[in-house]
């Protein structure tokens, strides 16, 4: 079965549990809040539109929950226990909001039956929605362990490094699902030991052509300590392709560090160097956050703009608001906005960074920036989804092109949005050249490295304190 009709079978599922939950829901409802025998309810539904309604629109609500979660994504590389997590943690949110949103104002008898009702809708959601998926996935499991599904795997390296990992895939029982279809030589230094286990597939010069000829799923790094200043490259190479694995066998220092961290215990441990950065279940969370405060922020701000928009427009001649084309998540163009803090035709020699004292700079603007307001009009697009509250702040595609060229793995910043605010913004402030932006990048990888709920929350108390006091740089 192909990846988009086993898709659509778990969405065929979701969508069969919302309808038979909402249902299920409805008789409950009317049996307990206006005490109704079952004909009395059949006769009810054939008078009452909101049946039919919810009939349409509940599953519309549970896929669109379930797809921002990103539980259809990479549908052949699930986990039961993170399926578990991620089914309760989507459910008991869903079934959150729609109880404040259409049970609240409820007629009922006594107060628990405001609890009866939650619990209900919480529990057959959940039962209907997971044990069909924990059986699709038990089964998908099944014929990855004997190896009728697969994904197909490059091995990067040539050398005994490649032999030993190569022998360690291919006697692992059971099949952890890895087709090894080639190998890929890094540089002619060392000898070529791979010739008799797989098939040549080129240098890693040709190594995007060879992922999208391929059609390559999962690539394992199998380099000693001399060749692993190519994973930057090799990095670099593959990371607009969202699909995509890339695994090194770990060092011994790696273990006795903590890094290797694996879900399984059948197989030999893998450092994923391409991990999602958030379970689905945080980046559910994330985007709720952003779509939540970023509302109440533009609501609360509204008389605020008014006096900015007055300030700016009696400041100097040109529009209110200012757009400038950032590069964005997955290095997709958006324009972020913001007050126009500078002269009109204020980069007409080029593109250039402010400083403390650039003459571009309107008096109001410097007042604006203190406080960093200008930057106030970006929570609309965190809103659009161009960008997150918490992330790397963009660049645009002239200084990323110049920051590239010293720091080969600044592209890792575009796996994840891009930020109104920034742990690096937190630590070192704004950048006034390229050697800034590249002291500031540091901060920006550490944060990729440790995202979590808990650091977005930090990092955002942080950007307050230091706008409230006017610290930083």
């Amino acid at each position: 079965m192909n990846k988009k009709r086993l898709t659509a079978l778990y969405i065929f599922f979701d969508i069969l549990a919302s309808i038979i939950t909402w249902i299920c829901f409805y008789f409950y409802r009317k049996h307990i809040g206006e005490h109704l025998d079952i004909s009395g309810i059949l006769q009810a539904v054939g008078h009452d539109p909101k049946f039919f309604w919810g009939l349409l629109l509940c599953p519309l609500y549970w896929i669109f929950l379930h797809a921002l979660a990103g539980y259809y994504n990479k549908i052949y590389r699930k986990s039961r226990l993170s399926e578990l997590g991620t089914t309760i943690a989507t459910t008991f949110i869903g079934a959150l909001v729609f109880f404040f949103a259409f049970i609240l104002d409820d007629i009922v008898t006594t107060p628990q039956d405001y609890v009866k009702y939650m619990l209900f809708l919480f529990f057959w959601q959940f039962t209907l929605t997971y044990f069909p998926r924990v059986f699709r996935t038990t089964r998908i499991n099944r014929q990855i362990h004997n190896g009728e599904i697969g994904f197909n795997t490059i091995l990067v390296g040539s050398d005994e490094q490649a032999v030993q990992v190569y022998e360690m895939v291919m006697k692992q029982t059971p099949s952890p699902g890895n087709f090894l279809i080639g190998y890929v030589k890094v540089d002619d230094e060392h000898p070529d030991e791979m010739a008799n286990k797989l098939p040549y597939l080129g240098d890693i010069n040709h190594l995007e052509e060879i992922i999208e000829e391929k059609h390559i799923e999962e690539i394992i790094i199998a380099l000693h300590n001399g060749q692993r200043k190519y994973i930057e490259k090799i990095i670099v190479l593959a990371r607009d392709n969202r699909k995509l694995t890339l695994c090194i066998t770990p060092k011994l220092q790696d273990v006795l560090l903590g890094k290797v961290k694996t879900s399984s215990v059948l197989y030999e441990p893998l450092i994923s160097i391409t991990p999602e950065y958030l379970p689905s279940w945080q980046r559910f969370v994330k985007r709720g956050m952003d779509i939540v405060l970023s509302t109440i922020a533009l609501i609360l701000l509204a008389p605020l703009y008014i006096f900015l928009a007055i300030g700016v427009k009696k400041s100097s001649p040109g529009p209110i608001l200012y757009k400038q084309e950032r590069v964005g998540y997955h290095g997709k163009p958006f324009k972020i906005i913001k007050f126009r803090s500078m002269y009109m035709n204020a980069e007409d020699a080029g593109p250039a960074l402010s400083s403390k004292e650039d003459t571009r700079i309107t008096p109001f603007g410097k007042f604006m920036r203190q406080y960093r307001l200008d930057e106030t009009p970006q929570f609309y697009n965190v809103l659009i989804g161009d960008m997150s509250l918490v992330g790397p702040r963009p660049e645009r595609q002239f200084y990323i092109d110049q920051i590239v060229e010293r720091a080969p793995y600044y592209p890792l910043l575009l796996g994840i949005k891009p930020g109104l605010t920034s742990w690096g913004q937190v630590r070192f402030g704004y950048a006034e050249n390229v050697d800034e932006m590249i002291e500031r990048l540091r901060w920006d990888m550490l944060y990729i490295e440790n995202m979590s709920l808990q650091m977005d929350i930090k990092i955002l108390i942080y950007t307050v304190l230091i706008v409230l006091k006017k610290e930083g740089k």
